[in-house]
């Protein structure tokens, strides 16, 4: 067993123990409420707190299996959350050869090359290739209604759903100086970041937020926006030493990446609006579906990637 499986395994009991406190502070809470009455926020807290249970113990596996596990979680994770956008936008039947080619051609080969750590077909094989091809295949079938609307939403869906996810499991191919085998650990630093300061971030914002964000959209305040930022670099200090960035580096790329995610969750929140929905599934209870789940990784993944490869990689 090498040192960064040790890592893996107390960064997985260390989740567990974070979990334990936030279930013992929203017990706590219950407790101190009258029994007849229920607080809305306060169960929706609970229920997101019991679906984290479930999920860390799931990345926690799949990070001990290694670089395939992960990139199969992510593959299978980005499948079901292509599936959630899709089943809500616009679409015909001459759009099934081309959303068959997205589900079993181009989000496969997506993952493929980055398992294969080819970063100069994974950097533009969506955004270039699939961007050209789709459209062609729907245009030949010679059906123009909302032609735009259609070949848009199915682009966007590859966009966020593959390419920005599939960015978690290429940080494992980033060459760092000095860091070794230790990349797979930046996949676990981005994930408990951002989704530890989203849930601090509804904590704080239901508790003392005032003022809406966007009031047409998310309850999200300002407040509870600044609280989970700032959680969300407290917690990327604490786990400096997972990374190549130093504590004051962790600190800043954690905040960037809970900053960036919070507001692409507001831009999933505008298109659930649109849509006239409140989750994209019910699959994961408290949670929707995968796409509710990763709306704050989808956004925060390609710009720490970046951020990660043009000023620690080699």
């Amino acid at each position: 067993m090498n040192s960064t499986t040790i890592d893996i395994i107390w960064l997985t009991i260390g989740a567990f123990g974070i979990l334990i406190g936030f279930t013992v502070v929203g017990e706590v809470l219950r407790a101190r409420q009258d029994s007849n009455t229920q607080n809305p926020v306060l169960e929706t807290y609970m229920t997101r707190v019991q679906s984290w249970w479930g999920m860390v113990a799931l990345i926690g596996f799949a990070m001990l299996t290694g670089k395939i596990g992960i990139t199969v979680l992510f593959a299978f994770a980005s499948f079901a959350a292509l599936r959630e956008f899709l089943t809500l936008t616009t679409k015909a039947q001459a759009d099934h050869l081309s959303l068959a080619l997205a589900f079993f051609v181009v989000l496969p080969l997506q993952y493929i090359f980055v398992a294969m750590e080819w970063a100069g077909l994974y950097a533009i094989f969506i955004p270039v290739y699939a961007f050209l091809l789709l459209p062609i295949v729907s245009a030949l079938r010679g059906n123009a209604t909302k032609f735009l609307i259609r070949v848009a939403e199915t682009q966007w869906g590859l966009m966020i759903a593959v390419f920005c996810v599939s960015h978690v499991p290429a940080l494992m191919n980033l060459d760092i100086a000095g860091y070794g085998d230790r990349a797979i650990l930046l996949v676990t630093f981005l994930v408990m970041v951002v989704q530890l300061g989203d849930l601090l971030e509804y904590f704080f914002g239901r508790r003392i937020g005032r003022t809406k964000i966007a009031a047409g959209l998310s309850p999200k305040t300002w407040e509870g926006l600044a609280c989970g930022v700032g959680s969300a670099m407290i917690i990327g200090g604490l786990l400096s030493w997972i990374t190549p960035f130093g504590v004051q580096g962790a600190m800043v790329m954690a905040g960037v990446a809970s900053l960036v995610g919070m507001f692409g969750n507001l831009v999933f929140a505008a298109i659930k609006r649109d849509r006239g929905v409140k989750d994209w599934s019910h699959l994961i209870p408290g949670q929707g579906g995968f796409v509710d789940q990763l709306d704050s990784v989808v956004f925060a993944a390609p710009i720490f990637y970046h951020l990660t490869k043009f000023f620690w990689a080699v």
